[in-house]
């Protein structure tokens, strides 16, 4: 069978070659038809000047699938999975063009890497066309990359909730952060969660962004018994667990606008706090809809307007009980930190 041609996307001032544009990305669903690689780089084209208001700058690690998406597909959870379908790739690979830029960031081990940093919609294509779906952006800017200018609230359904509940705790949320004279940004995950973003001044060191998302989670805690702040999964329960640690150095969501691995192509969508209050299922906002969203009026278009203190959340931090928790188990220990020991183990 003969190769299918290359195609050539425009995307800002270039154009972006896109080997195997009839490669099957997405699989046909009841409400989506089976998506190609060139129907995803078109996608990211037409978003790309609203995802580079989001993410341009910023340091991107690639979520790459490069044979498409399945069911029953795995993601390496570490170097060592070379078995795994998807990957994230967090340096640049060899080979790329010269006008994709990087920036210099490290990791909590020391060790450092030149990591995407998209400047043009171009990047955003080349980066597809090199089988990403997912855009994970750190919530720093060069030239700073140790002053965070995003506080990002991750809503997380645990078992036994769905994206209803996540909706109904992002509606206190909204609440809690106006009473602290925050605006926040919601979006979906593209999954069952919700994300609310806040952009504040770059002068709070990962530490200090943490401690203010486990303040504002503990606050919301103490306002509906639905959210919980409890790191171990075994204390849960069927609560909305903030998922706090997703504040650290070199851990990052899902980026507004993108692509996620499941089916129908689900896009983790900004809108408006009216707008997620209307929506009954979050897989209706997918590489063939959300054009038409994003058409009618980018929600986040002027989040760079204003930057906001992060002193209402770390008072929160300071005031509340319970004390510091645990981080991510491939981080260093950390100062004041509880052990990581499950609960019931440590009963034991």
């Amino acid at each position: 069978m003969a190769k299918t041609p290359a195609e050539m996307v425009p995307a800002g001032d270039r154009e972006v070659r896109v080997s195997s544009p009839d490669r099957v990305i997405y699989e046909a669903t009841d409400r989506t038809p089976a998506l190609t690689k060139l129907d995803v780089c078109r996608y990211v084209a037409d978003v790309g000047e609203a995802m580079m208001r989001t993410i341009g700058d910023r340091p991107t690690a690639m979520e790459r699938w490069p044979d498409g998406w399945r069911e029953g597909m795995n993601l390496a959870v570490g170097p060592k999975d070379k078995e795994a379908d998807g990957f994230y790739q967090k340096r640049l690979p060899r080979g790329a063009p010269e006008w994709v830029e990087t920036v210099e960031i490290a990791f909590p081990s020391g060790r450092t890497a030149h990591e995407l940093c998209p400047s043009e919609p171009a990047a955003l294509v080349w980066a597809a066309q090199m089988g990403t779906l997912t855009f994970h952006p750190w919530p720093v800017r060069r030239p700073d990359v140790d002053h965070p200018d995003e506080l990002r609230i991750d809503l997380d359904p645990q078992p036994g909730t769905g994206f209803a509940d996540a909706q109904r705790v992002a509606g206190v949320a909204r609440e809690l952060l106006e009473e602290l004279g925050l605006r926040g940004y919601p979006k979906t995950s593209g999954n069952r969660g919700v994300h609310v973003y806040v952009r504040i001044e770059p002068r709070w060191s990962f530490e200090e962004l943490r401690h203010a998302a486990i303040g504002f989670g503990r606050e919301l805690e103490r306002r509906d018994d639905g959210v919980t702040t409890a790191w171990w999964k075994e204390e849960r329960g069927e609560r909305i667990f903030v998922d706090f640690n997703q504040n650290n150095r070199d851990r990052t969501i899902a980026g507004a606008w993108s692509l996620r691995a499941r089916p129908g192509a689900p896009v983790s969508t900004p809108m408006t706090w009216e707008q997620l209050a209307e929506v009954t299922d979050p897989a209706e906002h997918n590489l063939t809809t959300v054009r038409d969203h994003l058409a009618a009026g980018d929600p986040w278009a002027d989040m760079d307007e204003q930057a906001y203190s992060l002193e209402p959340l770390l008072e929160l931090w300071e005031t509340l009980p319970g004390g510091e928790l645990n981080f991510p188990p491939d981080y260093p220990k950390m100062p004041g930190e509880p052990r990581r020991v499950q609960p019931s183990r440590r009963r034991r």
